[in-house]
């Protein structure tokens, strides 16, 4: 499948590999590919990400992943929903983390990059990142498109609910709204 990767494609690939390496997690997940595709300029996925306002609030998305991280996945619309019901989701994990330390529910601890030979190995990608690489590839076939480019892999965040989706949703960036960017640009450049 890389082998249909853009050469932009590959270094948002790269890019969420050196997230998760700066961060010492111990996989590449969905949240490193959002960075890695933030990181980037002048291709259709940063142009898509600036039309839509999201490049300009990469401090804001920063804090908002890691929020949702520090609550254990639950989004901040799904902790209104609750509190809707009487329950206070910080106030959980508050007393999560008095008793199992701080980031109890973002799972575990980082460690350091596994080493062969003085090299770190790569680390693995999660479930969900796979299952968006994999996404990228179904979208960019139904598009009619040759190659996976970094437009393919902003849309596979987008496409299904998870910590990227939820985030990029809080900041008015949805399937729908990047579909609608991306093809403003293919009309304006057809």
């Amino acid at each position: 499948m890389f082998e249909r990767f853009t050469p932009s494609a590959r270094q948002v690939v790269r890019g969420a590999v050196e997230h998760a390496d700066g961060t010492g997690s111990d996989t590449v997940g969905e949240a490193e590919l959002l960075l890695a595709l933030l990181d980037r300029t002048g291709t259709p996925a940063a142009e898509a990400l600036a039309a839509l306002g999201a490049a300009g609030r990469r401090a804001a998305i920063e804090r908002d992943l890691a929020a949702v991280r520090r609550r254990g996945g639950i989004s901040a619309e799904d902790a209104q929903a609750l509190a809707g019901l009487g329950i206070d989701v910080e106030e959980v994990v508050a007393s999560v983390e008095r008793v199992h330390g701080p980031g109890a529910l973002a799972g575990p601890a980082p460690a350091q990059a596994p080493r062969r030979r003085g090299r770190p190995l790569r680390r693995p990608f999660t479930r969900e990142a796979k299952a968006v690489l994999e996404r990228s590839l179904r979208i960019s076939l139904g598009r009619g498109d040759k190659c996976i480019g970094d437009e393919h892999l902003l849309l596979a965040l987008t496409a299904r609910p998870g910590l990227a989706a939820q985030v990029l949703a809080d900041h008015g960036v949805t399937y729908v709204e990047v579909e609608r960017v991306l093809a403003g640009r293919r009309a304006q450049a057809g």
